[in-house]
């Protein structure tokens, strides 16, 4: 896919001070954007997954019964009046 973009001077001049073009200095840019921290996580198996919400649910048989219409927004916001 090609797009064509108004590139910054700032930019530019900081393509050629690294010796490279601004094509190739942005297409850098662009990939170390991708690739920061934005790989999605490894895949969990069915039985990872059944693990951790039985962890998250470990305990929860000492919590106190609560009806849901204790659960609204108000209840959680009410000094925020």
């Amino acid at each position: 896919m090609q797009v064509t973009l108004t590139i910054p001077d700032d930019i530019a001049a900081q393509a050629q001070a690294r010796g490279l073009s601004v094509e190739a200095y942005v297409q850098d840019l662009f990939e170390k954007a991708r690739s920061d921290g934005q790989q999605p996580p490894d895949a969990r198996t069915r039985e990872e997954i059944k693990a951790f919400f039985r962890a998250m649910a470990e305990g929860s048989e000492r919590l106190p019964k609560l009806p849901t219409a204790h659960f609204t927004r108000e209840s959680f916001y009410e000094d925020c009046h």
